[in-house]
């Protein structure tokens, strides 16, 4: 992505205009475009500055930010959910369609985040200690029973 034009070239270009220039005599002037010259002598009739609006950002999860209350709600109440399950409830509460990544975005800025699988169940096997352990011996991997 390219970088904004100077300030000092939008106010040359715009004083010109303001001189009483054509926006494309300015544009010429300058090398710049034609719809550039009148976006920027637009914007300082409109707003009495031709500086350059912010650029970047994100413009997608305003939607999502408005729900943060019932969202944030939801995961206090049933924390078990995973994000594909809230996505299926946003949808049918609010009809607001939502990535799963969006709404992960979302609760990683309000500091919750969410495991990737299920907890794993317990290892069958249990390791002997104390008096059982002695009774046997560890021959080539194997523990063999002595007593």
């Amino acid at each position: 992505m390219s970088a904004a034009y100077s300030f000092d070239l939008r106010e040359r270009v715009v004083g010109t205009v303001e001189e009483g220039a054509s926006r494309r005599r300015a544009a010429g002037l300058f090398k710049v475009s034609v719809s550039t010259a009148i976006r920027w002598a637009r914007r300082m009739a409109e707003t009495g500055s031709c500086a350059a609006r912010p650029s970047g950002g994100d413009h997608r999860s305003k939607a999502v930010e408005a729900l943060a209350d019932w969202l944030l709600a939801l995961n206090r109440t049933e924390p078990d959910l995973t994000l594909a399950e809230i996505q299926t409830r946003l949808k049918k509460t609010h009809g607001l369609t939502k990535s799963v990544s969006s709404l992960w975005r979302f609760f990683a800025r309000h500091g919750i985040s969410f495991k990737k699988r299920p907890r794993t169940p317990p290892n069958r096997t249990v390791r002997m200690s104390g008096p059982r352990a002695r009774r046997g011996a560890r021959v080539s991997g194997r523990w063999i029973r002595t007593g």
